[in-house]
């Protein structure tokens, strides 16, 4: 069956990835390009398209443009920036705002015959962003919706499936904008709406199949929820032709290494299973700055990995559990990301070793991830698994790190993460973990007076890890989880908790 798409053109917009998740939601598949891979793009399956909002003014000089006559005749939405572009293609006029309109706004005006406002009422709350306004459009259009301070808040045209709306209806601040984004989607577009988890496995087990053929592939295990459901998919479409290896660098959570290799093998993986703690903890000795601890990491788990891959026989394909934001990411308006952690997959790998990539999920967003997850039975303590950095424990040891200490944030951080889970708050968490500080403060334990170290509490909500804010934990819980740590774990006198958020703070501190 033929995917069907909706299309998102990027302008730069922040709300972009937005765009696509709220359509996602409808069990419609939709892609994102950059404007400036609109012109080369493949239109053959494409039954929408949006062109989203940007930080750039229709007015300047060098602001992003497209070549409208390379789109099919298929309907078009325009928000914000889009909908301006449109209206100045179609010899509107498009003006700086007298009054510029942030936030919160009201719709006091809904023509009802447009079905992109059926069931919402006037006076619905919209979110607006912009700088300029739509101060004309010419006669092929109607004007469908008005706001105290825009007249053209919304238009259609009059013979053709063109929307322009100014506000955006793909944030939550916008009440009705998913019963909107619903409208188009559904009613105008006419999608199917059956792009469910089950249509995707069944897609990617078939495309799997076809284009690995016979060879065998080899996937590097993380123990986290993307390299997972990737090493299922494969293994549900070549079986024994996949070799996962799950390497135990020493700077996994307490017991991790053990459970999580158990937890694979139940699943009918074909894992190597790889103890290489005294080499990257030797190769780490006396390194305090933290991206030298992240190029020595990846270094040496490349040097491993590809220790392990050659002997194996007829390896053609390396995967990896690369996810949709970080394609992004990779094409965004803006170029590619300035810095790619040293860590992130087997930078390397490939080229070296002959390899194509195969990337099971490079279309899904971390969400997905999870839905397809748990439609294929994979074990709820590895879909619902925090996220963990791939250097692990060593950015979570301020300064050099050593045995003793990898230990001690070991027997804290299972406290802590086991803690969260017996009083129903895990799954509350976006991300948590113990930081072990480089420092030491005056104690006292009985009538001995102690001088040990302090650790750090970190919990933070999220939905991409873009942003964060800090989880406010009961105090009952964390006076809880500071006495159990204190008591059982030998070394440590005194734990704060870090109520930073992101930004101006990181979520890991190094």
């Amino acid at each position: 069956m033929t995917q069907e798409v909706l299309l998102i053109i990027d302008f730069g917009s922040q709300y972009t990835q937005l765009i696509a998740r709220r359509i996602r939601e409808l069990n419609v598949y939709s892609e994102i390009i950059p404007f400036n891979k609109q012109a080369s793009y493949d239109y053959s399956n494409i039954k929408g398209i949006i062109l989203s909002g940007s930080p750039y003014s229709v007015n300047d000089k060098n602001s992003p443009r497209i070549d409208f006559s390379k789109f099919p005749e298929v309907p078009l939405l325009g928000i914000c920036y889009g909908a301006q572009l449109i209206a100045l293609e179609n010899n509107g006029e498009v003006e700086p705002s007298k009054i510029r309109e942030y936030g919160r706004a009201n719709l006091d005006y809904i023509e009802t015959q447009d079905y992109l406002f059926k069931g919402i009422s006037e006076g619905s709350q919209v979110w607006m962003s912009h700088g300029d306004t739509i101060m004309s459009i010419n006669n092929d259009f109607n004007i469908t919706a008005s706001t105290k301070q825009v007249k053209i808040a919304s238009y259609i045209h009059k013979s053709k499936p063109i929307y322009g709306i100014q506000f955006h209806p793909e944030v939550t601040h916008s009440i009705d904008g998913i019963t909107l984004i619903g409208n188009f989607v559904k009613g105008i577009c006419k999608f199917s709406c059956n792009w469910t988890p089950d249509s995707f496995i069944q897609n990617t087990v078939k495309e799997l199949q076809e284009t690995v053929g016979n060879a065998n592939v080899i996937l590097g295990l993380s123990g986290g929820v993307d390299s997972s459901v990737s090493a299922v998919l494969l293994n549900k479409a070549i079986g024994k032709n996949l070799y996962c290896i799950f390497v135990d660098n020493g700077l996994l959570r307490k017991d991790e290494y053990n459970k999580v290799l158990d937890s694979y093998i139940n699943l009918g993986l074909n894992v190597i299973g790889v103890d290489a703690k005294a080499i990257f903890i030797s190769n780490l000795e006396n390194i305090e700055i933290p991206e030298d601890k992240r190029k020595i990491i990846g270094k040496t788990f490349i040097e491993v990995f590809e220790e392990e891959a050659k002997k194996i026989n007829n390896v053609k394909f390396l995967a990896q559990g690369t996810i949709y934001p970080d394609v992004i990411e990779s094409i965004s308006v803006n170029g590619p990301s300035a810095t790619i952690k040293s860590h992130h997959n087997v930078g390397g790998l490939p080229e070296k070793m002959n390899l194509k990539i195969v990337e099971p999920l490079r279309y899904l967003f971390k969400d997905e991830v999870r839905r397809v997850g748990k439609t294929l039975n994979i074990d709820p303590i590895i879909i619902n698994r925090h996220p963990f950095p791939g250097p692990g424990l060593a950015i979570r040891i301020i300064g050099d790190i050593t045995q003793e200490k990898i230990q001690l944030l070991q027997d804290a951080d299972d406290i802590f993460i086991e803690g969260l889970k017996k009083h129903n708050l895990y799954d509350k968490v976006w991300q948590a973990g113990v930081i072990l500080l480089p420092i030491k403060s005056v104690g006292v334990m009985g009538d001995e007076r102690t001088y040990e170290n302090v650790v750090s509490l970190r919990a933070v909500s999220s939905k991409d890890g873009m942003t964060a804010d800090w989880v406010h934990l009961p105090y009952e819980f964390l006076a809880e989880i500071s006495n159990e740590i204190i008591n059982r774990v030998k070394g440590i006198n005194r734990v704060v908790y870090d109520i930073s958020s992101k930004p101006p703070a990181t979520i890991e501190w190094e």
